[in-house]
């Protein structure tokens, strides 16, 4: 029989199993492209050029995920703070949850016609903010969950595993309800969506929001059974006392040469990441004109590659440790970003390819296994050594600190892609900026101690009691 601190660490793997979907189905595989096409489609009827509909339909999402990011990235450490201060964070992952639960579950509004755009862009930020609070408060969780030595383990583990859950998702989504032939409104199997659903009206594309909503539903269950805070030792001062100790905090990281630099790092080569994911099938689309089928086949080899890679990175985290872990995946991701500059349908690093070639596709296959596992690790071990930068009694603080590098330069990687592609008026090259994000963020690592600076709290803690 499982013990109890095992159960702990199996329930709060389940949150990434029960969250993964929204980010596999809802930001990037499925309502991500059928909201854009809706839009595409909405503003060509009313008479807007295809090429100014789609750069329409691209800014009107962009900005969705901008707004969520901004209030993500300010709000995040502040709500931390008051959590830690009050010693209260159950409570904020269940009203979290529910906010999820609902706003997923509403994005089945989004129907052909464009009469939903407006609400559903409003109602799927809304979902985004609420995933990553919670997310907050549940990486908070992380360090009591064991010793150092377990921390890197855990976290890949519990990463790989939400990446299994987002591959299973988006498997049933393809096979039983995702209309993948439009013309037919068929799935991937060749047949009506299930249960009924109409295609006409891309029912078996929008049952997506209740998927999603239903999964989480579902596998939140261990969590909630098996995951128990002690009870919390509530401080006084409320917000004011909590925005003092995060002003503190934020004083404080000026003095922490490693935690500045980890957190300048990140910054830059998550912000490098979160390019890649959002822009891989966009350069699929435009360079390699792959049908949305392929696209779905590429995100399955990333996910499914995740899957593994995580599993595999937490062991050596676990080994060596999470800064050689990061360093060895943002090399591959160098890698790939170079191979993606330097390949169109017509040649591969200026060796021509025939017109029916299908190197380029095989390349981008690997390419995207690359890009799934070594960016499913970077995760895993990023928040494992946020953990080894953690002060024992200020968790949620440090991740909400650890959300906003995640999100402060959010706007940097879409700008640099713009800019250079204007410049360039290629969509390829446009992607060369990327490599000088991962590049930045490699050598900040170089200011970055291996075990990260807890010792230091540890020590100042006991001096004080001392």
């Amino acid at each position: 029989m499982a013990s109890a601190l095992q159960k702990r660490v199996w329930g709060w793997m389940a949150f990434d199993w029960a969250t993964q979907p929204f980010y596999t189905l809802g930001l990037t595989f499925i309502f991500g492209p059928y909201f854009a096409g809706v839009v595409t489609e909405t503003l060509m009827a009313d008479g807007m050029a295809e090429n100014a509909a789609d750069a329409r339909a691209q800014s009107l999402w962009a900005l969705g995920q901008t707004m969520a990011g901004l209030i993500i990235a300010f709000s995040g450490p502040v709500l931390g703070a008051y959590a830690d201060s009050t010693g209260r964070r159950m409570p904020w992952i269940v009203g979290f949850s529910l906010v999820y639960v609902v706003t997923t579950a509403l994005l089945w509004q989004m129907t052909p016609d464009g009469a939903a755009i407006w609400f559903c862009l409003y109602v799927f930020a809304i979902g985004f903010i609420a995933a990553e609070f919670a997310l907050i408060f549940v990486n908070a969780q992380l360090p009591s969950l064991g010793g150092e030595e377990a921390i890197g383990k855990i976290s890949g583990t519990g990463a790989s595993v939400g990446y299994w859950g987002g591959v299973l998702s988006l498997f049933i989504m393809l096979l039983f309800f995702f209309e993948s032939d439009a013309e037919t409104g068929t799935t991937l199997l060749g047949h009506a969506p299930a249960l009924g659903l109409n295609p006409e009206t891309r029912e078996g594309t929008r049952i997506v929001g209740p998927f999603i909503a239903l999964w989480f539903v579902i596998f939140m269950i261990p969590y909630f059974l098996w995951v128990r805070e002690p009870a919390p030792v509530v401080k006084q001062g409320g917000m004011k006392q909590a925005l003092g100790d995060l002003w503190t905090s934020l004083k404080g990281i000026a003095h922490r040469d490693s935690l500045k630099g980890f957190l300048l790092s990140s910054m830059f080569y998550r912000d490098a990441l979160n390019a890649l994911y959002g822009f891989g099938g966009v350069y699929a689309k435009l360079v390699l004109n792959w049908s949305l089928t392929q696209i779905a086949v590429f995100g399955i080899i990333g996910a499914v590659t995740a899957g593994v890679a995580t599993w595999v990175g937490g062991k050596l985290d676990a080994r060596y440790g999470p800064r050689p872990v990061i360093i060895g995946s943002i090399f591959i991701l160098i890698a790939v970003c170079v191979v993606i500059v330097g390949m169109t349908r017509e040649f591969v690093f200026f060796i021509s390819l025939g017109p029916e070639s299908r190197v380029p596709d095989t390349l981008f296959y690997i390419c995207g296994a690359c890009i799934g596992g070594a960016g499913g690790t970077i995760y895993a071990s990023s928040r494992s050594m946020m953990v080894r930068h953690t002060h024992p009694d200020r968790p949620t603080e440090a991740f909400g600190l650890f959300a906003l590098s995640g999100k402060a330069t959010a706007f940097l990687a879409p700008a640099l892609i713009l800019t250079f592609t204007e410049l360039t008026g290629s969509p390829r090259l446009g992607i060369a900026p990327v490599i000088l994000l991962f590049m930045i963020g490699l050598v900040l690592l170089v200011f970055v101690n291996k075990d990260g600076d807890r010792a230091a709290w540890a020590d100042t803690s006991s001096s004080h009691s001392a």
